[in-house]
């Protein structure tokens, strides 16, 4: 019984083995490639070899991927999108892809309508969904789009309309058809749970790609039993149908796994982590296990949006990137040699002043040849390792909650760069396997649920809410592939809406549970 996991890196894809009690058997490195497909079959081909084992044992096979992510800050191979608001004519004045990209709207045929429905905010029926309405639109729209995105007005209270709207949609179109429903995707603010909603429908093609790719992948190295899942943003897993409803929820699922990974080898459930790769460093919280969620709106290629994403600061600063003196300043980063870093830093024999040359400079790491390096003025290398602990000092002190030091958890490939001593930190561990957290993050992960509403306490008695809250969410972990045995409830928040007369109370359930 062993486990496969898989991290796609902007810089390197990591591959493990992990066994049934979670021992690390085997794990490679590998760049990744233009085409992310290549990279991985790379990776698995080499990790396969390296452990010489029987490929009829592996039961289970995890992968996290920045695909969606790079789909949407590149523009490219994004689905035609449809988008239907309920809410004529209360919601006229601001349509939908306000203050969108211009090249971005282009992207996804800019084709939207806003048609009768929606909620008041206290759940009254602001308007009733007209059917013929619906009917008509999607004849006119037959051929030229790919998806659809249904967004109700304060659909976070009642979603009876877009279900009945995405029924309809399954009718004209066929049941195969890709339909986004924004009540089980963003918060309470509809434009930017709209936002997030066209998102997630604009990336059904990426998905179905990724999802297939790594299906082949495994397949054409001798895998064909293991259970196939997907990494989410909170440092979960999901199954492959469960990600094709929901693509949106992978993206920023690498800096998440390397959190768990590091939660799960340094033995620690409430720290800091510090995740350095080749181009970017990620620093996040973790809480209870889990990595801290942002409470904010967060804006994923320009976009506004209010779906649940972790809160991770990013910064400029990898093993590869790259060291200069800029008019007597030493600056380091934010460009990177990335995946080239084997043949363009200087311990390998390139040309490049990088991050990793100053650490092997200063004693700090034994890699490539520390002959080629021997030039390079120990002043002029410790002003550059300055330059690299105010980057990371600042970015620590943007994610503190108080002034006090912090323990830090330091992982990723890229590790070897950060000084040992960090003002502002307390206590600085670096676990064995840490090179690898991110993919040990996405093997040892459980499968989560989430739900959200708004309820109105003095309608529905608060038990009965939380009740109905942690049911939904229930169903929402075994819909993506979790065992309804061992599903147990780990977070549970509640936010009271100042404004409503009826006690109203925004209330999100999270639950987790194993893979079947």
């Amino acid at each position: 019984m062993y486990r496969i996991g898989i991290d796609v890196g902007g810089t390197n894809t990591d591959a493990i083995i992990l066994d049934e009690n979670y021992h690390l058997i085997h794990a490679v490195k590998s760049p990744t490639s233009l085409d992310i497909k290549t990279g991985i079959e790379t990776s698995l081909r080499s990790l396969l070899q390296g452990a010489n084992m029987d490929k009829n044992q592996i039961t289970h096979a995890m992968l996290g991927t920045t695909q969606c992510t790079n789909a949407i800050v590149e523009r490219k191979k994004l689905a035609q999108v449809g988008v239907i608001r309920l809410g004529y004519p209360a919601t006229a004045s601001v349509i939908p892809y306000t203050s969108w990209p211009e090249d971005m709207v282009q992207k996804l045929s800019g084709n939207y309508a806003l048609v009768h429905g929606g909620y008041e905010y206290d759940g009254q029926v602001l308007g009733e969904v007209d059917e013929a309405e619906i009917t008509a639109l999607l004849e006119q729209w037959r051929g030229s789009i790919e998806s659809i995105a249904v967004i109700g007005v304060f659909s976070s209270i009642k979603n009876d309309q877009e279900n009945q709207v995405r029924d309809l949609i399954h009718e004209v179109y066929g049941e195969e058809f890709p339909v986004s429903c924004s009540s089980l995707i963003g918060s309470v603010g509809l434009i930017e749970r709209e936002n997030a909603t066209i998102l997630n429908a604009a990336l059904c093609k990426v998905i179905e790609t990724t999802t297939q790719g790594f299906v082949q992948a495994l397949e054409s190295e001798g895998i064909t039993d293991a259970a196939v899942f997907l990494c989410q943003n909170d440092g979960t897993l999901m199954s492959i149908d469960y990600a094709k409803q929901f693509p949106i929820l992978t993206i920023a699922c690498g800096p998440t796994n390397s959190i768990r990974g590091a939660s799960y080898l340094a033995k620690i459930k409430d720290t800091m982590v510090l995740d350095v790769g080749g181009t970017t460093s990620d620093i996040g919280v973790l809480q209870d296990g889990f990595p801290r969620e942002s409470s904010v709106a967060v804006e994923v290629g320009d976009i506004r949006t209010n779906f649940r994403m972790p809160d991770i600061i990013s910064v400029g600063l990898g093993g590869g990137s790259i060291v200069r003196s800029v008019n007597g300043k030493v600056t380091v980063g934010p460009d990177s040699v990335g995946y080239r870093i084997r043949e363009e830093a200087l311990v390998f024999g390139g040309k490049t002043l990088t991050t990793t040359d100053i650490a092997v400079r200063l004693g700090h790491a034994d890699v490539g040849d520390r002959s080629l390096v021997a030039h390079v003025e120990e002043d002029f290398a410790k002003r550059a390792e300055a330059e690299i602990s105010s980057i990371i000092e600042q970015a620590i002190d943007k994610m503190k909650t108080s002034s006090g030091d912090v323990e830090l958890v330091l992982v990723g490939g890229g590790s070897i760069v950060i000084p040992d001593t960090i003002r502002g930190v307390s206590h600085m561990i670096k676990p064995e396997n840490g090179g690898v957290a991110n993919a040990i993050g996405a093997c040892i992960a459980q499968i989560s649920g989430q739900y959200e509403q708004i309820y109105i306490y003095s309608k529905e008695p608060r038990e009965d809410s939380l009740r109905d809250a942690k049911e939904k969410a229930v169903q929402q972990a075994v819909l993506a592939g979790a065992d309804p045995v061992t599903v147990e409830l780990v977070e549970v928040e509640e936010t009271p809406l100042a404004y409503h007369p009826g006690n109203a109370t925004r209330l999100r359930v999270k639950v987790v549970g194993n893979m079947k």
